[in-house]
């Protein structure tokens, strides 16, 4: 109640109420609202001033979409720039479905009233109605498709729907992996302006089959492609399916090989359709290219002399260690994984166990090949000199009580020198030549040549150890003592010992070479420099003995075929050789080759591994000789036609 201030008479005598000029009250609530204008004001200002840029980033994220497309992968060649992997283009017929939005709503209104003029109690949901109207449509285009390509293909409502809640941007696949005549037919009848299109990708092509399978390797779908400083990184990102590198030099390289991607960044409408032209768009790039250390026409020669068997053949430059062949058989045909492995496929690979790379990761007794390994030891050791005679072959000797046998009992080779032994493989002589060495010097000298250890190679999957027994090895794995017969086996490269194809060609190089280690690989360098390693430790005469042993391997020997048969013979060209066969599980035999040549100046070993059954016949003339000589031969005849082909003319350039 405000306050009443004294009255006083005015000059006409009457009685006038007087009030203050101010309420105090009213002033307060002056301030009041002054103050929450001001507020009011300042965040208003605030907003505008200050929080501009938040509101244009929500905006932005909600009103432009980015649609990413990855790049084709980058080819893979050999030594000589021979395609080995590239691209080829993958047509499918796709759909836009946001430039359907008229269509699709008209659909709809002829559904929804088609259902109404029924006069049914139960109508399906508006979004029900919905799904019918877009099949609809979408049919009637896929419809236009079957009609030029003679099909009978049926819209899948689940993954129409699905594409439409979660890819709407991305093009809806129709028909994927047209052939040419079903791409040049579509290209002839579709409209030029269409929401129908032939869409083109790319998919890994293999000009030869399933030549280096399991070296190349394959790729499987990636449906996580990203794009490396491509603005838009907030935003709802729709990917293109892209490769990844699965196995192989594709797996391994993978980075190298991969593109880079291209993006396009659309507006959209509230309903989530496209707004044309796009406000950003960057092409896809191709990937870096890969030039490997292979030699195409070596590696297929391998291959079809290793034909149907059951095998593996690692060839490498002597001087650089640069693989030329790395081959695997059973394999498998590389463009049946491209654009992806059907069930059938692989159940067929599985069934033939092609999947495994022998080269790599087959393990057997290396067999007598390893007596080169072992003629080394007891040479640096000591126990014997060339031209030692240390047995008298008669077939058989006894150790510790157990019967030996040399060439399954038909052998005597009589008094054998170093030599002569290396060339006919007499297993009474390295029987005797490892009891006189020891088992710990003979591991000791594989340890030293890196038979134990893993190569490195540019491959996944590569086991980690090779086996080189002794006795603190058996007594860690088998718990129970080391005996002279475990020598005996060892010495000529049977019992526990086991190698790859790939770490006893690394052997042959490096012998080739007088030392002792050889790091392979599967990448070309025009300008590699020569590998060095320790050296053997051999003298000039002890060397001498074992390579004129090898030698007479190939002329006299277990390998006699390469010089006696004239379909093996290879004019001009001298070869250090050793054969071997060895018993694995499952009453099988492994037929070993290891060799290098030319004699006198190394440029090219191998190894050779053929899995055969024990019929394979008695010694290694039948199993070595037999099984893997053939397959170093055919390597070496290309290898020397190449050599001694004319360098290609190259005219001279015209200033």
């Amino acid at each position: 109640m405000a306050t009443v201030a004294p009255t006083r008479p005015d000059r006409s005598g009457a009685l006038v109420e007087t009030h203050k000029s101010y309420q105090p009250r009213i002033l307060f609530f002056h301030f009041v609202i002054a103050g929450l204008l001001l507020t009011l004001a300042g965040g208003l200002a605030y907003q505008q001033l200050f929080n501009t840029t938040v509101y244009h980033e929500r905006e932005r994220v909600q009103n432009q979409r980015r649609v990413l497309v990855p790049g084709p992968r980058g080819n893979i060649y050999d030594r000589n720039n021979q395609l080995l992997v590239g691209n080829r283009p993958r047509f499918a017929v796709v759909l836009y479905l946001d430039e359907l939005r008229q269509e699709f709503r008209h659909e709809f209104i002829r559904v929804r009233r088609n259902y109404r003029d029924t006069l049914e109690q139960d109508l399906p949901t508006s979004a029900q109605m919905e799904q019918i109207a877009r099949s609809s449509v979408v049919q009637r285009y896929l419809d236009q498709i079957n009609a030029l390509l003679h099909r009978n293909e049926k819209v899948d409502t689940a993954d129409l729907m699905k594409h439409f809640a979660r890819q709407l941007l991305l093009p809806y696949t129709l028909i994927d992996d047209l052939t040419s005549d079903e791409y040049a037919r579509l290209i002839e009848g579709l409209p030029v302006r269409s929401s129908l299109q032939v869409y083109t990708s790319s998919a890994r092509n293999y000009p030869f089959g399933s030549a280096a399978s399991h070296t190349l390797g394959y790729v499987g779908v990636d449906p996580d492609v990203e794009a490396e400083n491509l603005p838009g990184e907030g935003l709802t990102t729709f990917k293109m399916k892209g490769t990844i590198g699965k196995d192989g030099l594709e797996k391994i390289f993978d980075a190298q090989l991969q593109g880079e991607a291209g993006g396009t960044i659309f507006l959209v409408d509230p309903a989530g359709y496209r707004v044309n032209p796009p406000l950003q768009k960057r092409l896809p790039v191709q990937g870096k290219n890969l030039v490997t250390s292979l030699d195409i026409d070596l590696q297929l020669a391998a291959e079809t002399a290793i034909g149907d068997q059951i095998g593996a053949a690692v060839a490498l430059d002597v001087q650089t260690g640069e693989v030329l062949v790395l081959a695997s058989k059973p394999d498998y045909d590389l463009s049946k994984f491209s654009p992806h492995l059907s069930h059938e496929a692989s159940a067929d690979i599985e069934s033939r166990q092609a999947w495994m790379n022998r080269a790599v990761a087959a393990f057997h007794p290396p067999g007598s090949t390893f007596k080169i390994l072992t003629s080394i030891a007891a040479l640096r050791a000591g126990t014997i000199t060339p031209q030692s005679i240390i047995a008298d072959c008669e077939g058989a000797m006894k150790v510790s009580g157990r019967v030996f046998t040399c060439d399954n009992g038909d052998a005597h080779h009589g008094q054998l020198k170093l030599p002569a032994a290396i060339a006919e493989s007499c297993d009474i002589y390295y029987y005797t030549l490892g009891l006189l060495t020891s088992a710990e010097v003979i591991a000791a000298e594989a340890h030293r040549f890196h038979l134990d250890q893993r190569t490195g190679l540019e491959l996944p999957n590569e086991p980690r150890r090779m086996v080189v027994p002794n006795a603190a090895w058996k007594e860690r794995t088998q718990s129970t003592k080391w005996y002279p017969g475990d020598t005996a086996n060892m010495s000529i490269g049977q019992g526990y010992v086991l190698e790859n194809p790939l770490n006893m060609a690394c052997f042959a190089a490096s012998f080739a070479r007088d030392e002792v280690f050889t790091k392979p690989t599967l990448i070309h360098n025009s300008n590699a420099p020569t590998q060095h390693s320790e050296k053997t430790g051999l003298t000039a005469a002890q060397r001498a003995a074992i390579l004129q042993g090898m030698e007479e391997c190939t002329i006299y020997g277990t390998a006699k075929y390469f010089t006696t048969l004239a379909s093996l013979r290879i004019p001009g060209l001298r070869m250090a050789a050793k054969t071997g066969t060895a018993q694995i599980p499952g009453d099988k035999n492994a037929a070993w080759f290891i060799c290098f040549a030319p004699i006198e100046k190394p440029e090219i070993a191998m190894a050779i591994m053929i899995e055969s059954d024990s019929g394979m016949g008695r010694g290694e003339s039948f199993g070595g000789g037999r099984y893997g000589l053939p397959v170093a031969q055919a390597i070496l005849k290309k290898w020397k036609e190449k050599k001694d082909r004319p360098p290609a003319f190259v005219p001279p350039k015209v200033s």
